[in-house]
């Protein structure tokens, strides 16, 4: 992404955090490419889309649509401010409902209005609100596209609540620490992620929040290069050993000033043979497998911080960013390969 873009998606979403205005509506051909790769996990349950208007929600179109192909239970979805059954109505109440849907009824396979049961709520449909976490209780799955601003709470009450999810997020999540607690404790993971590493959002923003280039005017779309899918539903990817094919040298592969580990620039040049601790870019994440690898840490960004760097071979007391030669590098994960393990 050119400097000039990142700089007015920054300026964007900092503007989207403070106003929580961060609606970016996920394509329907985009939830299908990453949600086949997860069919056989949801026979017999109930998914809880919570951060979506059916009126232009494509998750609720997906699953609605799929109901009897997926073998789903129930398909719930909160929807803030909108009673009317039309799902391409005017948003135009003030009054919170949820949808329920529990399959054709009419045989013409097809989500029609009169089979959606429409129920109102005293609030705002808020998914922090009580009466959306007692529809959170009753779910399997959670599968939407959740505020980027509200990300962290998000996936803690996730967490808290034992559910199972896939859901979308920004990749610069995976330096929250709050966030790389549940990777390293393997309670969260990437998922598949989008076509060429881009995602396309419809969005209500005005176009002058975009760059040339982000926002296509034809298509009413934005990019996104940073947007990835999150789990922690089993999949095949998560089991796929990645293939390593250099060997380690001293002269490639440099010690940091301030932690015990050698510096590996790039995800593909992991050495095969080297046992003791490494930093790798956070890229590594979408090819991290449990069994191959062992993730100890993650390095600050600024200061010293043990919940964050996490692993004993820092040599520092203070700056905690990766340091070669007294050069900072990128933000880096520790990991070692466990294959190597004695």
């Amino acid at each position: 992404m050119q400097q000039t873009e990142k700089k007015v998606l920054n300026k964007n979403l900092h503007s989207a955090k403070k106003g929580k205005n961060d609606e970016f509506y996920t394509q329907l051909e985009d939830i299908g490419r990453e949600l086949k790769h997860y069919k056989e996990h949801f026979k017999d349950k109930v998914v809880y889309c919570n951060c979506d208007d059916p009126r232009v929600s494509n998750f609720f179109h997906y699953f609605s649509y799929n109901f009897e192909k997926l073998g789903l239970k129930k398909l719930i979805t909160t929807c803030y401010k909108n009673k009317n059954r039309d799902l391409f109505s005017e948003n135009n109440s003030e009054m919170a409902i949820y949808l329920e849907y529990t399959g054709d009824k009419n045989g013409d396979k097809v989500p029609n209005p009169e089979e959606i049961g429409v129920h109102e709520l005293k609030g705002d449909g808020d998914f922090r609100s009580e009466e959306s976490i007692e529809l959170l209780k009753q779910a399997d799955i959670v599968v939407t596209n959740p505020p980027f601003s509200l990300f962290r709470e998000y996936v803690a009450q996730l967490i808290e609540y034992d559910k199972k999810f896939v859901i979308v997020g920004s990749l610069n999540a995976l330096t929250y620490k709050e966030i790389f607690k549940y990777i390293k404790e393997n309670k969260l993971w990437l998922g598949y992620g989008f076509l060429g590493g881009n995602a396309y959002f419809k969005t209500n923003h005005s176009t002058d929040d975009f760059a040339k280039g982000v926002y296509d005017e034809k298509t009413g779309l934005v990019k996104f290069r940073n947007i990835h899918w999150f789990t922690n539903l089993d999949i095949e990817k998560r089991h796929e050993e990645f293939t390593l094919y250099k060997n380690y040298t001293s002269d490639e592969y440099p010690f940091y000033d301030n932690y015990d580990a050698i510096e590996v620039s790039k995800t593909k040049d992991i050495p095969l043979d080297y046992d003791g601790v490494m930093g790798v870019p956070i890229t590594f994440l979408d090819k991290y497998n449990p069994k191959q690898f062992k993730i100890l840490g993650m390095s600050a960004s600024a200061g010293y911080s043990e919940d964050v760097v996490g692993i004993p071979s820092f040599l520092g007391n203070k700056d905690a960013r990766p340091l070669i030669n007294s050069k900072n590098t990128y933000a880096r994960v520790f990991i070692k390969n466990r294959k190597l393990e004695a």
